[in-house]
């Protein structure tokens, strides 16, 4: 059921790779709700995806950029206001990327040059994007900008590798320029920390299975998925959200307050 809660709202969508992804749920959930946006991706990633069919599908421009390089984001917000028309109301930030866990390497034996790379790409790109939003004008007032985290940002998850750095970093880059943005354009910035969602990107990390099999045992409401995210998304980018910012937003069926469940209890005691 669709409530038209973005008709009339423009903006940017990063990090749509395949049907699978969020963002590429978000999209279709925006597009429904009655968003138009521009869809955006680094030029290796769209090589790899079908990032051309989402744009089909909700009748989006697809433009490529590296999401670490300033110049490519300021082009990119340059092409998107004269697309879409004026200026943005949401942005949402879905990219994550670790060279280290791609090539197999402990959190104890990091390359830095890959940790560096990592941290560019997942986390100091968040920052990159606003900035060039913020120095363009690019955003309307009361307009939402949203990155997607997870909880490895507060708690150890050994396998979740520099991953967990990255994504406590990107929290901490939501509050800073959320305060900035918020002051200044009243514009709202906020995560939301997912459950662990079988995407491409998820599933490239070792003990995935196990751990999402995990995660649906100690949450009282199982494991939110990927659509359930695009809603959530989708609230916080409409005006009913209009005074939530500068949060880490938990979207993960209860795992986050619960200590230990039942059915792990149960398990452990077989």
């Amino acid at each position: 059921m669709a409530y038209n809660l973005l008709k009339g709202k423009k903006g940017i969508i990063f990090g749509a790779l395949d049907e699978n992804s969020i963002a590429w749920k978000t999209a279709e959930k925006i597009h429904e709700e009655g968003g138009t946006f521009v869809l955006s991706n680094a030029p290796i990633a769209m090589r790899m995806g079908q990032i051309k069919e989402l744009a089909a599908q909700t009748g989006s421009k697809v433009i490529p950029a590296d999401a670490t390089l300033q110049e490519d984001l300021d082009a990119l917000v340059s092409q998107s206001m004269e697309i879409l028309g004026g200026k943005i109301d949401f942005v949402l930030h879905s990219i994550g990327m670790s060279v280290n866990v791609r090539k197999g390497r402990h959190y104890t034996d990091e390359k830095y040059d890959f940790t560096t790379k990592g941290w560019d790409v997942s986390a100091l790109s968040f920052h990159k994007v606003m900035q060039s939003l913020y120095k363009a004008d690019a955003m309307n007032e009361w307009g939402s900008i949203v990155a997607l985290t997870y909880m490895a940002a507060q708690r150890v998850f050994p396998d979740y590798n520099d991953m967990a750095d990255n994504k406590a970093y990107l929290e901490s880059v939501a509050r800073s320029f959320g305060y900035f943005y918020g002051k200044e354009k009243k514009v709202r910035v906020n995560t939301i920390s997912q459950s662990p969602t079988p995407t491409t990107a998820g599933q490239g990390v070792k003990g995935f299975d196990g751990f999402i099999s995990y995660a649906e045992k100690m949450s009282p409401l199982g494991n939110a998925t990927a659509q359930d995210c695009a809603n959530y998304t989708v609230s916080l980018f409409s005006d009913l959200t209009k005074m939530v910012t500068m949060q880490n937003l938990f979207h993960d069926g209860g795992f986050s307050n619960t200590g230990v469940s039942q059915e792990v209890i149960d398990y452990f005691s077989n």
